[in-house]
């Protein structure tokens, strides 16, 4: 149930902490841009993994639907535009969906497997709201000559979240000896 708890909250905090930094400038590091709360949809991607480790792709399927509402929901409580709300909903249904389906198919050892499908999902979902929701198809905050450091900066900060918190998760599973081998699916 912590797995579950965790990767809710994390959706949630992404959510808020964007929202509450909206008024700032995202994070720069050199060209890149980086809104703050991008560095919580690492930790959301590498916990929906675990999630399906637990629990099956059945049932986190339904897990990315509680998942998908509460997101939309929070954004719209913490005041975000309805085009926002739109965009990052778009972005999640593609990414979780990609990050499921990549996951399930690699029989790789965790970390591997993590890495290799939230590379894809992590450049779709930034990819998707960059364009669609806060770049020229949306509400034109970034200007397409923005865009590709946009994109790149989140999808950079996804990727490395996602192997500091695969490889942390790993290193304390393995040292508390307390691996769950993952559940097998049934095609």
């Amino acid at each position: 149930m912590i797995r579950i708890t965790i990767y809710l909250l994390s959706i949630i905090l992404a959510n808020v902490i964007t929202a509450r930094f909206a008024r700032f400038a995202p994070l720069e590091l050199g060209p890149l841009i980086i809104p703050y709360g991008t560095l919580f949809i690492g930790l959301t991607l590498v916990m929906r993994d675990m999630v399906q480790n637990r629990f099956g792709r059945q049932q986190t399927y339904l897990l990315i639907g509680v998942a998908l509402l509460l997101s939309a929901l929070t954004s719209h409580l913490l005041g975000d535009q309805l085009w926002i709300v739109f965009a990052s909903t778009l972005s999640f249904i593609v990414s979780e969906t990609a990050d499921t389906e990549i996951y399930t198919r690699f029989k790789f050892p965790f970390v591997k497997r993590v890495l290799f499908s939230g590379v894809v999902a992590g450049f779709l979902d930034s990819s998707l709201f960059v364009i669609i929701g806060i770049g020229p198809l949306g509400l034109h905050f970034v200007p397409w000559e923005l865009v590709p450091f946009a994109i790149l900066g989140q999808w950079i900060a996804k990727v490395l979240m996602q192997l500091i918190v695969a490889g942390g998760i790993r290193q304390v599973v393995m040292k508390l000896n307390i691996y769950e081998p993952n559940v097998s699916e049934v095609h």
